[in-house]
């Protein structure tokens, strides 16, 4: 038995029309070494039957709703699981370039999930140049974050073209409370509220500048800074005071998506970082930095002050990685865009993460958690989605967008004996946290970017992955110099010690 927690309940709650809250990954696969050359329907869903038990929530687990919405829903097992309704295969017309890839996926990102059945689906896209496959498959975020998304792959994935043997399933199904006992919990639940709610309120209150949009109201820096000092916490970073300016993807988004994916080699990655100082999620948002400011100058939409990025944060640590629900977190940080030089820039997005990262490790981090539950069960849907829906005609406007970066294996997997030739993550937009956004994930050798964009604002967001090959190319150059003069200066320090001086 599993109750939702109060996050999984928010993004189920924030669905609206044009906002659906179901995380997907684009792999691309050779298939050629699969039985007769293909991937087929069959034989993934057999897999999938053969270890969905290793990964159960998102893959066989449906929601129980609680009657008369008294609380949060509950998840069970499916008793009509069939792994076969939810894989699907579409073929692509000639020539079946990426481009057409990209649409038939934003058109597959558009359509909502059944909540009726476990929150998940695949689909199977033939005819793509080279005889390659390419796999997408969106899950609920209800159901699933970054580490249980790893998880997942990992269940069905193996690291050679031979399956590897499994467990065999002995697990009991789970069932959800039956409808009584979730009303007197439901109401229980609901009178404790005040009580809880008031926990969470306190907790939060030291750190309420790292909420995004609270940080730029005057005095709110100021508040949770008192607010420590009261609680003799120990001296945090304070969080800047952000203020996202106004852009073309920062409107009411629409229901179609446009959707672009690329690859970037890691070694580069890896050079700049080693060259310019810094972390590889440093170089990643450098990279966005500049790619959207060559993307917003050459609109002549480019803000004075810098756009603000939401940065997905896990909350796992090591003994806790296999408990369910969402365990997430989100900081924010300026991107620089508003300064021309690049290398310029490249410090001021350090300096920037290092001390959003700071701050981050010096809070709790679960700010995400405590204002979730804030609003009770019952009435938690309805507010959630008017706060979403009145956000864009009050002009609120916390953040420009969400990137964020997500590690991978560096070694290749395979599907069914099909080799993964790269895997791009596509990801969740909405009114408030914008129309666009940027997810990467690092897997053998390559950095996968992944984009997702309303199409009424964005309609072509490849133009930002070329935007973000030729941030790599100056960042690269960067960092030559920097090696360079690095050499020479060690260089000279070794003939001056020889020479005595």
């Amino acid at each position: 038995m599993s109750q939702l927690t109060t996050v999984d309940a928010t993004f189920l709650n924030a669905e609206t029309g044009t906002t659906h809250a179901h995380i997907a990954g684009l792999g691309i696969v050779d298939a050629a070494s699969c039985p007769d050359g293909r991937l087929t329907v069959e034989g993934v869903a057999e897999l999938v039957r053969n270890r969905a038990h290793l990964a159960a929530r998102p893959l066989r687990q449906r929601l129980v709703q609680v009657p008369f919405g008294l609380d949060r829903p509950y998840w069970e097992d499916d008793p009509d699981f069939d792994a076969g309704r939810h894989i699907f295969e579409i073929g692509l017309p000639a020539p079946g370039d990426d481009r057409q890839l990209a649409d038939v996926v934003a058109m597959l990102h558009e359509q909502p999930l059944d909540r009726s059945r476990p929150l998940w689906e695949m689909f199977l896209i033939q005819g793509l140049i080279g005889g390659r496959t390419a796999v997408y498959v969106k899950v609920h975020h209800a159901a699933i974050d970054g580490v249980t998304a790893a998880e997942t792959l990992a269940a069905l994935l193996d690291l050679s073209p031979e399956p590897r043997d499994v467990p065999a399933d002995e697990t009991e199904p789970a069932r959800a409370p039956r409808p009584a006992e979730m009303v007197r919990a439901g109401l229980l639940n609901t009178a404790m509220h005040p009580v809880r709610s008031a926990l969470s309120v306190a907790r939060a209150a030291p750190y309420l500048d790292e909420i995004p949009g609270l940080s730029s109201i005057p005095g709110v820096g100021l508040m949770s800074s008192v607010v420590q000092n009261a609680l003799r916490r120990r001296e945090v970073p304070r969080a800047p005071r952000m203020s996202a300016p106004p852009t073309p993807f920062n409107q009411p988004i629409g229901r179609r998506r446009s959707v672009a994916v690329g690859e970037l080699p890691l070694d580069d990655i890896k050079q700049i970082r080693r060259g310019l100082g810094g972390s590889v999620n440093d170089v990643v948002m450098a990279l966005c930095a500049t790619a959207l400011r060559q993307w917003l100058d050459k609109r002549g939409e480019l803000p004075e002050r810098p756009l603000v990025a939401a940065v997905p944060v896990s909350l796992r640590r090591r003994g806790n990685r296999g408990e369910g629900g969402n365990q997430v977190s989100v900081m924010a940080t300026p991107l620089a865009t508003d300064i021309p030089d690049p290398a310029d820039r490249y410090v001021a997005v350090r300096r920037d993460m290092d001390r959003a990262k700071r701050r981050f490790t010096g809070s709790s981090g679960s700010w995400v958690q405590d204002m979730s539950g804030l609003i009770p069960a019952p009435v938690a849907g309805a507010l959630t989605r008017l706060a979403l829906q009145a956000a864009p005609a009050m002009s609120l406007r916390p953040i420009n967008l969400i990137v964020s970066n997500v590690p991978g294996p560096q070694f290749p997997l395979y599907l069914c004996g099909a080799r993964v030739l790269g895997y791009y993550p596509i990801s969740v937009i909405t009114d408030i946290t914008g129309g666009l956004n940027i997810t990467v994930f690092s897997y053998d050798g390559k950095v996968d970017v992944g984009i997702v964009a309303c199409r009424a604002l964005i309609p072509d967001p490849s133009e930002i992955v070329d935007h973000l090959v030729d941030a790599l190319d100056e960042l690269r150059e960067l960092s030559r110099e920097a090696l360079e003069e690095r050499a020479l200066e060690e260089r000279a320090r070794e003939e001056r010690v020889l020479s005595g001086e």
